[in-house]
């Protein structure tokens, strides 16, 4: 198991808390036998000092006793947070580590309960391990046979109870572990629709869909509501039944040690140490109850998050670091792609190449291919057929960081990171300084932040401090500032008005260092000015020329244009 390789040094530590507790329950075992003697000694031949001096031995257990719970509990609990806090840490790399491949086999809400519910699950889980797994069943075996010591016939009451409970145990653990699989599958249904509702609340509010989603929600909590009280029923019938039979234990040992007393071959010390013992196993097996409950729910987390651990990254193979002078910066030869839940192709045979220091337009209608041609520019996902040349090599043969060097992308759903103006933009060049901040912000017209904090502007989560158009221009601002070969912008200009997306259109086409400009977009007036125009058409390439050539030669150009003539009046 993945899992057990960040235990290895926490290996010491852990056995700590065990041995401790191991102490801890030979003190326990050995007070009924004291009480005994107090009774059948000092009690019964009113000997004070007896009494006395027992006392104070009880006294000196329950020190001991407490001395090694405390070191017991200390390193329990360390190794436990610390091996979950590794755990966690590990997986969030992990996770982002995975290809986008990966990232689509797995939603968002279902990694945040992975890293959040299921470590919390396995922290807690180890926690009571360390501490019980051990002691409970040396208290158990070890009541049974100071029992044997006292009296052989009475002893096999205990084994009888012990093996009872024992199969109860097992039984319910080996039960449990599915269902509590099932439950937290449940509960990633119920976080999956609570992030679709919170991120889509707007939608949903503007089509009057409340009622619905309130009715999807209810039912799929009530499913988890379900499972959750069908795993709680099966658990609950535990701790009743493991009473039952340990009190049908209890009254049996003591009508035993009544008729033992009677005959003479048992004292009532003796008696009362063997109802003792049996009421320490009493405890012990309701802790081995609850620590089963514990663990059953920790193994089905540690499953869930080994399922994690087993998805390969994504492993660096390129070797090149730096572009070469080329006069084609960009090909695609006979590219096909298809994601991996799909029969069909999302893109198709697409052929064509683009020149360094060129403006480009990407168009087509919705569901065209636009933004997975960009991914698989960007090397977010590999073609099923076909390569990508970047100038003139396999884009797979260059490492990533190079490739994040020379493309810089604006994606179509602007995002900001919690935080401020400043930290945001070092995203995109970590070496900037102000001036280069300042220059960015200039250029992608982000003026407005002057009139707040400047650079030290807050940065809300989300950036749910700014509007939309807001946030796109600081994103391009953050991609302006790392001065990148190539400059992707995927639907950049939706939330911005048409004076506002000219003037930064026309910012970028006169940018100094001459990048290639890719420009995804809707609008046929946002890509008009392009030296070159891909026409995207359910995942096939339909035209690839200028736009006075398009318009004059293609139909789905036209009716494009024709739909948008308002647009391109404006012009």
């Amino acid at each position: 198991m993945k899992t057990l390789k960040f235990f290895k040094k926490y290996t010491l530590q852990s056995l700590i808390a065990p041995l401790f507790k191991m102490l801890e329950a030979t003190f326990e075992l050995l007070v009924p036998l004291v009480i005994a003697q107090i009774v059948d000694i000092g009690i019964t031949n009113q000997d004070n000092n007896f009494i006395y001096s027992r006392a104070a031995l009880l006294f000196l257990f329950a020190i001991l006793g407490f001395g090694c719970t405390f070191i017991a509990q200390y390193f329990s609990a360390k190794v436990a947070v610390n091996y979950s806090g590794d755990l966690r840490e590990h997986s969030f790399k992990h996770i982002q580590s995975l290809s986008f491949e990966q990232f689509d086999k797995k939603s968002p809400s279902t990694l945040i309960a992975n890293l959040t519910n299921d470590i919390t699950q396995i922290q807690n889980g180890l926690n009571l391990a360390l501490r019980l797994l051990l002691r409970s069943p040396i208290i158990v075996f070890g009541a049974f046979i100071m029992a044997t010591t006292i009296d052989k016939e009475v002893s096999l009451t205990f084994l009888i109870t012990i093996i009872t409970l024992l199969i109860i145990v097992f039984s319910v653990m080996l039960f449990s572990i599915p269902l509590y699989q099932k439950v937290q599958n449940k509960l990633d249904n119920v976080l999956n629709l609570t992030r679709e509702n919170l991120t889509g609340v707007r939608v949903i509010r503007a089509f009057n869909q409340q009622k619905k989603e309130k009715e999807t929600f209810k039912n799929t909590n009530g499913q988890l509501t379900a499972s959750q009280l069908f795993v709680g029923k099966v658990t609950a019938l535990f701790n009743p039944f493991t009473y039952l039979i340990i009190n049908i234990g209890i009254i049996l040992v003591i009508k035993q040690g009544a008729i033992k007393i009677n005959i003479g071959t048992l004292s009532s010390g003796q008696v009362l140490a063997l109802y003792n013992y049996m009421s320490q196993i009493l405890i012990e097996l309701i802790k081995m109850a609850n620590l089963t409950i514990q663990i059953t729910k920790a193994l089905a987390s540690l499953k869930r998050i080994e399922n994690i651990l087993t998805f390969e990254t994504k492993k660096e193979t390129g070797t090149i670091n730096e572009l070469t002078d080329s006069e084609t910066i960009i090909s695609f030869n006979d590219v096909s792609f298809r994601f991996f839940d799909s029969n069909q192709n999302s893109l198709s045979n697409l052929n064509f190449n683009i020149k360094k220091g060129n403006k480009v337009g990407i168009i087509g209608p919705t569901g065209s291919g636009k933004s997975t041609l960009i991914n698989l520019l960007c090397n977010f996902y590999q073609p099923t057929e076909g390569v990508i040349k970047l100038a003139g090599s396999n884009i797979q043969n260059y490492l990533s960081k190079a490739i994040n060097k020379y493309i810089s992308l604006v994606p179509q759903k602007a995002v900001l990171f919690k935080g401020d103006i400043r930290s945001n933009l070092l995203w995109g060049n970590d070496k900037a300084n102000k001036k280069d901040m300042q220059e960015a912000l200039h250029l992608a017209n982000c003026d407005f932040i002057y009139q707040k904090d400047g650079l030290d502007t807050i940065v809300l989560q989300n950036g749910t401090n700014f509007s939309g158009g807001q946030k796109q221009r600081l994103t391009i601002a953050r991609a302006l500032i790392s001065k990148s070969e190539i400059l992707i912008l995927d639907d950049s200009f939706s939330a911005l008005d048409y004076a506002t997306e000219k003037k930064l259109r026309q910012t970028i086409n006169s940018l100094e260092y001459n990048p290639t400009v890719i420009i995804i977009s809707q609008r046929i007036s946002s890509i008009s000015h392009c030296d070159q125009i891909l026409l995207l058409d359910d995942g096939k390439l339909v035209g690839n020329d200028s736009h006075q050539n398009l318009l004059k030669n293609n139909l789905l150009y036209q009716e494009i244009y024709k739909s948008q003539i308002k647009e391109s009046a404006y012009e």
